[in-house]
């Protein structure tokens, strides 16, 4: 392929969330809006709520309609994979111009499959980057829908930034429970308040791809040193009477709400400041992804490789794995290697120990 012909890739944004927690609204938005953004939207249409009746002509021949604003908006009545070669490829011939896809998942779909399609398929992954998951949760409903459906368990695992819709509706106490909780479900999502009638539309998606990048975002309290460190000596044990995060060793978790649940989905994170063996590490991942991949949500890592003047960063979707060579780690920079792990009943130990054999 001479560089001519290589393209910039297409960032694509997931969008996932509860019922009622406003993606619709959300996405008409997108389409409506003057943001000055050109943007496909895929949206699956065995969708609850359609948006076509509101702003799309119904039943045209064509799946595929350029709105005013600029934005693209198609609904698959095939695969993804094909809807995203599709507008590739008309990309490419000048037929259809977008900079970046957002493509909307049903209510309580899991979102793994769609993500695993930008790292599976080859001409999807020549094309596009997957840039983010976001997940809408619905703070009125979010307790009760996390108590009873894993589907809704699972999009908090993966999603990169967490919107909390309706704040308004329910008092700052249940709204901090709410919190508390989704952080020891996943501690590298940012999550923001959202009231759609409000925020710029740059807020609500974060137009500018934050995932295979350095930055390993983890809630800083939930790296401190209360947390499990890699060395297995747990101060906190997440049962009974600790919790995981922000408080001093041993302190129990006084949090109300806190002792009803003990989600499934759960995260940790192992640090370690040895560098690791690329060939140990690759043979661990790759032993762990066979055995626990449907498991497995999400994992990311930035990490110190013995030999290498770069950071290495990875992350990975159920048993598929990406890696990608960083920037040089700076002089007098603390090569420090840091892993977040969100999953479903993972065997923390296991990986704990494994992950520290694999030092060099």
């Amino acid at each position: 392929m001479g560089p001519f012909l290589a393209m910039a890739l297409i960032p694509a944004t997931i969008l996932t969330g509860f019922l009622g927690s406003g993606k619709t609204t959300l996405l008409k938005r997108v389409l409506t809006e003057a943001h000055g953004q050109k943007i496909a939207v895929i949206e699956n249409e065995f969708g609850e709520e359609n948006i076509d009746n509101d702003i799309l002509v119904s039943d045209t021949q064509e799946n595929i309609i350029q709105m005013s604003n600029g934005c693209v908006c198609c609904t698959i009545r095939e695969d993804l994979r094909a809807t995203l070669a599709d507008l590739a490829a008309r990309k490419r011939k000048g037929e259809l111009d977008f900079e970046r896809v957002v493509i909307e998942t049903t209510g309580l779909a899991d979102p793994g499959p769609v993500a695993q399609t930008f790292f599976m398929d080859d001409e999807v992954a020549e094309s596009y980057l997957l840039d983010s998951i976001l997940t809408l949760v619905d703070a009125k409903h979010a307790q009760a829908q996390l108590d009873t459906r894993q589907e809704a368990r699972r999009q908090i695992g993966f999603a990169d930034r967490i919107f909390l819709s309706k704040t308004d509706l329910v008092s700052a106490e249940e709204v901090d429970a709410l919190v508390h909780r989704l952080k020891h479900m996943n501690p590298r999502a940012p999550m923001e308040r959202v009231h759609f009638g409000e925020v710029a539309i740059a807020q609500v998606l974060d137009l500018k791809g934050f995932n295979l990048n350095t930055k390993l975002d983890i809630d800083p309290d939930f790296l401190n040193e209360g947390h499990a460190h890699a060395h297995g000596h747990d101060h906190a044990h997440g049962h009974g009477e600790h919790c995981e995060h922000d408080h001093a060793p041993g302190e129990a978790c006084n949090h109300p709400h806190h002792h009803r649940h003990d989600d499934d989905v759960k995260s940790f994170v192992f640090r370690t400041d040895k560098p690791l063996s690329p060939t140990k590490l690759e043979d661990f991942l790759g032993a762990i992804v066979q055995v626990y991949g449907p498991k497995m949500l999400r994992y990311k890592g930035v990490l110190h490789i013995k030999g290498s003047e770069r950071k290495v960063v990875f992350q990975g979707v159920h048993q598929l794995m990406g890696s990608d060579l960083g920037p040089k780690w700076a002089p007098g920079e603390a090569r420090v290697s840091k892993m977040v792990f969100i999953g479903i009943d993972l065997p923390r130990d296991i990986l704990l120990q494994g992950l520290q054999g694999c030092e060099a």
